[in-house]
């Protein structure tokens, strides 16, 4: 029996979201029945170790337009929403959280905009709900930071809840980095993109998948992907200590050849050290952040592997 295609796909990744699966469904249906179009809502199962999976698949005998994409381990928030990019078959794709945290009542508006003729329509918080002062002035700083630091115009304020058109998704599949900043990479695509306000909610239950070790790799992945700013300073940071060096070896040399207060060696040992340990030091962490993206890129390796799969046909495309 053929099926409609979908003029949506909606894309959820979801990780250790048993207390979350079911709401998220109901009101995701409840938003994509009130569209009057036909749409598949496509769960990515990203490794979880509790009930999610087995919720999914109750969702999934009860209704076929709910897929899953289940991986073979944990891969990562960004490379789920690749997967879930390179399965959908909808003419336009839409990306958000399980945690409800983004209302999916937005992706109604997100639709009347993409109808106007936009490629890319973004949700842009206004307001935080139910985060933590740190949370909050961290986040905002970062995303300044990060405007600062690339030629890229990546909106601030902005997640990875959004809605792009099928040309834009296309163009997703070709990008195959290895350490992925989605948000980034649809802002380098291109196309005509515009905005959706809306109020972030409190998370709906459980806890944070993105606790501050994640935040820190995420922020080094965004950097690092976009910018060669952080090697440049690095340059002048070790130009300056290196300067800050040899003035204070004339000091010492100073010292030992016209006072009595250095000890023998003690000139030769700290010139040394000022000079290239201050160089070395400060630069090797930054360069070693690119070598070991570098390193990701070479090995070659496929974004995710998929273990099995709910609701897809046979000649659909299987991601890599």
């Amino acid at each position: 029996m053929k099926t409609t295609k979908p003029v949506y796909s909606v894309v959820v990744p979801v990780f250790n979201e048993e207390a979350v699966c079911d709401e998220c469904y109901r009101r995701l249906k409840d938003v994509m029945d009130r569209s009057g179009s036909a749409y598949e809502l496509i769960f990515i199962n990203d490794g979880s170790r509790d009930r999610t999976l087995s919720i999914l698949k109750s969702i999934h005998a009860e209704d076929p337009s709910a897929k899953i994409i289940n991986f073979s381990r944990n891969f990562g928030h960004q490379i789920a929403i690749s997967a879930g990019m390179d399965y959908a078959a909808g003419d336009a794709v839409i990306v958000i959280d399980a945690d409800l945290q983004d209302p999916p009542e937005v992706i109604l508006d997100m639709m009347e905009k993409w109808k106007e003729g936009y490629h890319v329509v973004y949700g842009k918080r206004t307001r935080r709900k139910g985060e933590t002062l740190f949370k909050k002035i961290t986040a905002r700083l970062f995303y300044r930071m990060l405007k600062q630091l690339t030629n890229v115009d990546i909106p601030v304020d902005v997640g990875d809840f959004r809605l792009i058109d099928r040309r834009v998704c296309d163009a997703m599949k070709k990008l195959r980095e290895k350490n992925r900043f989605i948000r980034g990479l649809v802002s380098w695509l291109g196309f005509s993109q515009t905005e959706v306000l809306y109020e972030r909610e409190k998370r709906f239950a459980g806890s944070t998948k993105y606790p501050l070790r994640k935040m820190i790799n995420f922020m080094l992945d965004a950097v690092t992907s976009f910018s060669y700013i952080p090697l440049k300073i690095a340059t002048f940071i070790g130009s300056l200590t290196s300067l800050a060096g040899f003035a204070y070896l004339l000091i010492v040399l100073y010292q030992r050849l016209f006072t009595d207060k250095t000890i023998q060696g003690w000139a030769s040992m700290v010139s040394l050290t000022l000079i290239f340990n201050g160089i070395i030091l400060l630069i090797l962490g930054i360069i070693g952040e690119y070598i070991g993206r570098i390193y990701d890129e070479s090995k070659n390796r496929p974004l995710y592997i998929v273990q099995d799969l709910e609701g897809f046909a046979e000649d659909e495309v299987l991601g890599s």
